[in-house]
């Protein structure tokens, strides 16, 4: 990994640790975003850590497995990190569904966290 630019390090770091929780136990995302985080889910806003926190474990399923197809990272001017990821995802006995999501990513407080998050399922329809 040591190849990679440390941006691309940092997010495929992040990006592995966050669907790590979300698949695991998604009462403890609450670590990676800060009071000030913003969250748009499926066309819904949601900003402060507490509310994204709920609206992501008041998710209608019990168990979910994302798998990463693809992903993206980009250093910005500001000394952050954009992270874009597509990726698959299975939840309860549903069928597979595409998905993408973007993190905007900076270092806060002397770790990265997430400022940023715009999530959208991969439906045509």
């Amino acid at each position: 990994m040591g190849d990679k630019p440390i941006w691309e390090q940092i997010g495929s770091s992040f990006i592995q640790h966050y669907y790590q929780l979300f698949d695991a136990d998604r009462t403890q995302l609450g670590a990676i975003y800060i009071d000030a985080s913003c969250l748009t889910w499926e066309g819904q806003q949601f900003q402060g850590k507490a509310a994204i926190v709920e609206k992501l474990t008041s998710l209608p399923f019990q168990k979910i497995q994302h798998s990463i197809t693809a992903q993206d990272h980009q250093p910005t001017p500001d000394s952050c990190i954009l992270s874009m990821v597509v990726g698959q995802l299975k939840a309860d006995d549903d069928q597979v569904l595409g998905f993408h999501q973007t993190f905007l990513l900076k270092h806060f407080q002397g770790a990265w966290v997430c400022t940023n998050e715009v999530f959208r399922l991969s439906l045509h329809n």
